[in-house]
């Protein structure tokens, strides 16, 4: 999952500390996962719409994603997500798509790069067949679209984007890394709790993929500027972690902490 970039002013916020949100997994920085069947899956079933063929990884190894996270998501959020799980099913399902239309878009814009092309063609593959699978899932749970509005999320980075080339297109690739990091996080977190099998098994097989997302994504943006990007990815490191802390009136998939009302 990845965001739509935006042409907007360069901005600069004071630096600031939040605290840090309850961990929502367990102690070990590893899902462990038991496979139905045979382990050896063909490339045909991780290719498959229908998430009955899919089978998630025996292991996948989450601590690089938790410390490149500025903060973990709260046990707040986790229950509100529970509780809400059709709309974060559905928000999962508009983040996908959004993905590939932003990728689609971006291929368009930067022809210059053999690797930025083929990763871009390799992701929106990738985010689509997710697409469908979301929708599938929604579609054996009965579960009819609906309108859902845009969170603050990606909006909350994106403002802060600069405004030149190559230097936008590296903070574009910067806040797309955060975005599939904390999917990643949060489909960790939902696995272990939610009380449908399927689903959480599903969640399971997406944190192969998810967890080496955002790495492709720093690769790409170091590859585009001649400087160490570091200090950007801080920047945004910052800007991501008060976005998941602070209160946040909408839910969403990459909501904030769930707003007292």
């Amino acid at each position: 999952m990845t965001i739509n970039p935006q042409n907007t002013p360069v901005a600069t916020i004071p630096p600031h500390s939040h605290s840090e949100p309850s961990t929502t997994t367990k102690d070990n920085l590893a899902i462990e996962t038991v496979l139905d069947g045979n382990s050896n899956n063909s490339s045909s079933n991780e290719d498959s719409v229908d998430i009955t063929h899919l089978s998630p990884p025996l292991k996948v190894d989450l601590s690089p994603v938790y410390e490149f996270l500025g903060a973990r998501t709260s046990q707040a959020w986790v229950n509100a997500a529970v509780d809400n799980l059709p709309l974060i099913i559905q928000d999962h399902a508009n983040c996908e798509k959004k993905a590939a239309g932003t990728a689609m878009n971006l291929i368009f814009r930067y022809e210059f790069s053999y690797d930025l092309q083929r990763k871009l063609a390799q992701l929106i593959r990738e985010e689509m067949l997710h697409y469908e699978q979301v929708l599938g899932i929604m579609n054996e749970r009965g579960q009819e679209w609906e309108y859902l509005s845009a969170g603050r999320y990606a909006k909350g980075m994106l403002k802060y984007k600069r405004t030149y080339e190559p230097a936008a297109m590296v903070d574009v690739l910067i806040i797309g890394a955060f975005i599939e990091a904390r999917s990643c996080e949060r489909f960790a977190a939902l696995a272990e709790v939610i009380n449908d099998a399927r689903l959480a098994k599903y969640y399971r097989y997406l944190l192969k993929s998810e967890s080496r997302h955002f790495e492709d994504y720093l690769a790409l943006a170091q590859s585009l500027s001649d400087d160490s990007i570091d200090e950007r990815v801080a920047f945004f490191k910052e800007i991501e972690a008060e976005l998941i802390a602070t209160p946040d009136t909408e839910l969403r998939f990459h909501s904030g902490e769930p707003a007292t009302i």
